[in-house]
């Protein structure tokens, strides 16, 4: 990622810090939608408690992409975790497009061409570092 795209993101991730409960139902309601194989993962969740552990795992990410010695080892921890409550490969995808829908929604006309792909950018890595952590080989 540029500085510019890093800029980008952690600016445009404080106005979503400001909705961030609307934002987290959003991004579960889109995501249980687009790909019903996820539905089974939150099936015995406190939905409302899932809303704050992704948007504390975001705001970690997003903070720290200035920081990749922090960020990839504990994106690297929770994606080992993920496996156990049942996370595919094929769900990252899923969560990413997700993600980007929801980020459209919530910034509105915040939600230029350049952010998109600042976003896309960030979690394209931070995916990938995940999906090589939780699936090796």
């Amino acid at each position: 990622m540029t500085p510019d795209q890093i800029s980008l993101v952690q600016q445009s991730f404080r106005q979503v810090e400001a909705i961030q409960e609307t934002a987290a139902r959003i991004f579960y309601a889109r995501l249980r939608e687009a790909d019903p194989s996820t539905a089974p993962l939150f099936a015995k969740s406190d939905m409302a408690l899932q809303g704050h552990k992704l948007m504390a795992a975001i705001a970690m990410v997003v903070n720290g992409l200035n920081r990749p010695e922090v960020v990839i080892p504990a994106a690297q921890d929770m994606a080992r975790r993920h496996v156990g409550y049942g996370v595919t490969r094929a769900h990252y995808a899923s969560v990413g497009a997700a993600l980007l829908w929801t980020l459209g929604q919530g910034l509105g006309a915040s939600f230029t061409p350049e952010v998109e792909a600042a976003w896309t950018a960030a979690y394209d890595l931070l995916s990938a570092i995940m999906i090589e952590a939780a699936y090796p080989g």
